[in-house]
């Protein structure tokens, strides 16, 4: 009998032990598993559950063009014939492209303030003359923004060129003029996120503006400044179109020139649309006559077409909201100019890792 009692003692602690070894096996398998993570190095708090990691790249990309003595593009250059300069500091280029025939989306300004009431039928030509000598319908889009004391889009993107050219000769003059709230909003609001079209490539587009106005602005709550950094941020090329009368005739002798005009010198209006041009890798026109833009057009129209692209990352880069003036070389051929943006102001908040921009390849 005592052999029994033994041998029952014995199986019991046994089941009891079973029994335990049971339980703890369910309660570890229903708390959360331990995180594999190191630990953080001394001094520093360790991450949050969920919490990422983000690294800022701040890339700057430019679009340019290439011209020779004579005015002509030059399209066959490649990535080492380049160099580029921040703030004077050579750069790694890290993406580069060679662009040619992409899509166009313009955006087409013309001033109706009061001071142009006499150039009015001039505008209106020299915009619809624009229109259909680089408007290409089922690939590029346009939209009409028309400003005096305030901007309004008269029309929306379309590629129907008779669209635009009846609300064109809708306009009248009256009122002031808000030349820096319309490149503002038109850069903003428009042109930052145009209709992209469809195919393998939809993101790439060129932004284009056409500015007809004499520059005088008397109205705007954005400054100048304000304008031309939404103009780069929105990488737009603004193309200006001076309607000042402020001309000479010369009639005197030897001084007559073939056409009988000629514009001495600038007014204030126009080397305001020359620097907001300049600024942003485009030009600005200071035509007497309509007829004397028509090779403009066709200029502006090949040269949008032909044109590079780089990107790089500053090395001097600083979150601070400072002007970084932008220049690029072609160091083996100095007779050749190069036409870009000037610069570019480093953001002061962090923002979303820009993309690798469309169309680029890494070379």
């Amino acid at each position: 009998m005592r052999r029994i009692f033994i041998a029952l003692l014995l199986c019991s602690a046994l089941l009891l032990a079973a029994a335990g070894e049971r339980a703890q096996q369910r309660a570890q398998s229903q708390q959360p598993p331990q995180s594999q993570e190191p630990a953080p190095p001394s001094g520093q708090q360790p991450l949050k559950t969920g919490q990422t990691i983000v690294r800022e790249i701040n890339l700057v990309d430019v679009l340019f063009t290439v011209l020779n003595r004579r005015n002509k593009l030059v399209i066959n250059l490649d990535k080492p014939n380049f160099r580029v300069l921040d703030d004077g500091v050579p750069q790694e280029i890290r993406y580069f492209s060679r662009q040619t025939d992409l899509p166009l989306r313009i955006g087409m300004l013309l001033d109706t303030s009061n001071s142009i009431r006499d150039r009015l039928q001039f505008e209106q030509d020299a915009a619809v003359g624009f229109l259909f000598s680089v408007l290409r319908r089922g690939k590029d889009q346009s939209f009409l923004m028309t400003f005096d004391d305030q901007p309004y889009v008269a029309q929306d993107y379309t590629d129907d060129g008779g669209k635009l050219r009846d609300e064109i000769m809708k306009m009248r003059a009256g009122g002031g003029t808000a030349v820096y709230d319309a490149i503002y909003k038109a850069c903003r609001d428009l042109l930052s996120h145009p209709p992209r079209p469809a195919g393998d490539r939809p993101d790439v587009v060129r932004r284009v503006m056409v500015l007809i106005s004499d520059g005088d602005d008397n109205l705007s709550d954005r400054t100048r400044a304000e304008a031309i950094e939404m103009a780069q941020r929105t990488s737009v090329v603004i193309y200006a179109i001076s309607t000042s009368t402020q001309w000479v005739t010369l009639t005197q002798n030897n001084e007559r020139e073939k056409s009988g005009n000629r514009k001495l010198h600038l007014t204030e209006g126009d080397q305001i649309l020359r620097d907001i041009a300049e600024e942003t890798g485009g030009r600005a026109f200071f035509p007497y006559h309509v007829d004397d833009l028509d090779q403009s057009f066709q200029d502006i129209g090949d040269e949008l077409r032909s044109q590079y692209s780089l990107a790089y990352n500053p090395s001097n880069y600083v979150s601070n909201g400072k002007y970084h003036k932008i220049r690029i070389e072609v160091p083996e051929h100095k007779s050749l100019q190069v036409r870009a943006r000037r610069g570019y102001y480093a953001r002061t908040t962090t923002l979303e890792p820009p993309s690798k921009p469309s169309g680029s390849s890494d070379q």
